[in-house]
């Protein structure tokens, strides 16, 4: 089974590589942006029949290991779901 995860910064959270980007952007002419928020993208393949265990085990490993639950947020999808 292969699952995404996308992690991402809370609401109210700071978020400096997005500013930075944002600045960037308007710097090229890309002056409708008004707000850019930085994440990470993770793919998991693994096995398992069982999708909502399978889908539990991967909110653990987020919560655990991926991200930083004092100030990110995730989303588990996986393929087929």
């Amino acid at each position: 089974m292969k699952a995404s995860i996308y992690v991402t910064l809370k609401e109210g959270v700071l978020d400096p590589q997005g500013e930075a980007v944002k600045k960037s952007l308007h710097l090229l002419g890309y002056d409708n942006v008004d707000e850019v928020r930085m994440g990470k993208y993770i793919e998991i393949w693994l096995q398992g029949s069982d999708p909502k265990k399978t889908v539990r085990e991967l909110e653990e490993m987020s919560d655990k290991l991926l991200a930083n639950p004092v100030i990110e947020k995730f989303r588990v999808e996986l393929e087929g779901e």
